[in-house]
This record gives C-alpha cells, sequence and structure tokens, in this order.
C-alpha cells in the first residue's frame, strides 16, 4: 500500500526544498518520492495527473485524497499543523505577533526571488546586495523571528544558499 505522505520532487529545485526541509523540521511522516524534470526520462504521467502545471513539489497526503501542488501551499499545511499532515513538531507560535513576522520574511523571500534571478542572469548584484542588507536587519535571531524555528527558516534556507553560494553572503553584510 502507498505511504500516507509522499513529497514527490527533484531534490536540486529549490522550491521542492523548503517543501523537504519543512517536512524535517515539523517531523512529518513521508516517503520521498523522486522525478526526473527534464529529458526522455522526464516527467511520469502519473505525476502530471497530480500536477497538471507540472512543477515540483507535489504533497501527497491521506493515501492520495489530499494534494498540495505548490511549495508555499506546503508550508501552509505544516504551519497549521493539520492532522492529515501528521507533523511531530508545531513551527508556527501561537502569538499573532510572530506569525505576521513569519509572513513578512516569507513574502520577503518570494519578493526577493526575481531579483536574485536578474542579480545571476545579467551579474548586477548590488540591488540584490541592498535586498539583502535590508533582509539582515529583520533578523531576531538565533532563527529568522527569534529563538523558535519556524516554516520562514525553512522557506528561506535553500535560497539564501544558492545566493551564498553564487556570489558569497559575506560581501553582502560589508556594505551594512
Amino acid at each position: 500500500s502507498p505511504a500516507a505522505n509522499r513529497l514527490i520532487t527533484h531534490k536540486m529545485c529549490p522550491f521542492a526544498q523548503k517543501a523537504w526541509i519543512c517536512l524535517e523540521c515539523a517531523k512529518v511522516p513521508y516517503e520521498l518520492v523522486e522525478i526526473s524534470l527534464y529529458g526522455a526520462g522526464g516527467k511520469p504521467e502519473w505525476f502530471t495527473k497530480l500536477n497538471p502545471r507540472g512543477t515540483v513539489p507535489v504533497f501527497v497526503c491521506n493515501g492520495g485524497s489530499m494534494v498540495f501542488p505548490d511549495s508555499d501551499l506546503i508550508l501552509d499545511e505544516v504551519e497549521r499543523g493539520q492532522a492529515h499532515v501528521g507533523g511531530i513538531v508545531k513551527l508556527l507560535s501561537e502569538d499573532p505577533v510572530l506569525q505576521k513576522k513569519v509572513k513578512a520574511w516569507r513574502k520577503a523571500v518570494n519578493d526577493m526571488l526575481p531579483v536574485g534571478k536578474r542579480a545571476v542572469l545579467s551579474g548586477a548584484t548590488a540591488p540584490l546586495q541592498k535586498l539583502l542588507v535590508d533582509m539582515e536587519r529583520q533578523v531576531v535571531g538565533p532563527y529568522l523571528t527569534g529563538d523558535q524555528l519556524t516554516t520562514a527558516d525553512c522557506h528561506a534556507f535553500p535560497f539564501l544558499w544558492r545566493i551564498n553560494e553564487e556570489f558569497g553572503l559575506e560581501q553582502c553584510s560589508n556594505l551594512s
């Protein structure tokens, strides 16, 4: 019988990575199913039936009765601690102020993505550096919003890791 929860993904996709990190941090039981995204062995037909857009990740719950075809939707479900997800560790505080900070961080990372993409494609990093300095000023620590790991951290990590690999975050923090 299929696992109650499955994360269908490609391990190199940063959107998939943020969902994967979130599931691991929340200790959600799931089976990881990796698919090819391109080429002759590309996306299988059963996958495109689950997600006609063909994007990863897709999180399948309750043995297939619930399908979440987007990394932000997956983080939302884990964050809400829905029973069908089955997480053990809660990734969202009851504190409404912290909830707003988590939402703001997730939006800030999503807003940063086109700026980061332009920096990678053009080599012009000044706008990205300024944005990262502004974001760094918002870090409460040790996690983005304070003492508790949240979906904001899961959301940000794969993208900040890539920026660091591409440009080095140290050069950005030296500008502040």
